[in-house]
């Protein structure tokens, strides 16, 4: 199979169609290896047009919401970025093309140990990533440019507000364990403005500050 063929036919038919428009995005997008992120099994599929089972009950994101959430965030290249929910590592290995350094957390060990030798194997030195419960996010490294979390949580925690920068942007599923909607979260000195982007349907953010497993 070509994947190089079939990562050009993603961003134009699934990213680029439904209005990512950043440029760099989907650059990135038309680079990252998403195939190398999959089990063995299912890299026919890596660029089909939704999420898939990677194992421990989690996915690798539909290629379309993981562009539209890193173009949410409006990186620049000189970002310090937190990801919560690790997964595959696809989604960080895309914000790693895009900002300084990514700060990763992923809460399931077997997955946090296949995404980060996958992420050496292909090169990606400025990732660095522990596993602990994403919802306290990582204080003694914040705070943060710019917050993504890749699991659904049914309120927006508070910590992860307070580790951002003023002027930093939150980008998150909230809502109903099986419904949500993806919300965009700009802190400022006098508090937060919320913007909503589109409904969309995550695994549960699993932690104290989200949902019980």
């Amino acid at each position: 199979m070509d994947f190089e063929k079939e990562r050009s036919r993603m961003v134009e038919e699934q990213i680029a169609f439904r209005g990512v428009t950043d440029p760099r995005v989907l650059a990135v997008m038309g680079k990252v290896p998403r195939h190398e992120f999959m089990p063995e099994a299912l890299r026919a599929q890596a660029y089909g047009d939704h999420a898939m089972p990677i194992g421990e009950g989690q996915t690798i994101s539909q290629p379309y919401i993981v562009a539209l959430m890193t173009e949410l965030l409006e990186l620049k290249g000189d970002e310090r970025v937190l990801e919560i929910g690790t997964g595959s590592g696809y989604q960080a290995a895309v914000l790693a093309e895009l900002c300084q350094k990514v700060f990763t957390i992923e809460r399931v060990k077997t997955l946090a140990d296949k995404a980060r030798a996958t992420l050496d194997r292909l090169g990606y030195k400025n990732v660095v990533m522990k596993v602990y419960d994403g919802t306290y996010g990582w204080k003694e490294m914040s705070p943060f440019d710019a917050i993504i979390v890749t699991a659904a949580a049914p309120d927006v925690p508070d910590t992860l507000v307070e580790q951002l920068k003023d002027g930093g942007r939150l980008v998150i599923p909230v809502g109903e364990r099986y419904s949500q909607l993806l919300l965009k979260i700009i802190k400022s000195p006098s508090g937060t403005v919320t913007k909503t982007s589109i409904p969309c349907i995550f695994v549960p953010l699993i932690g104290a500050k989200g949902w019980r497993e």
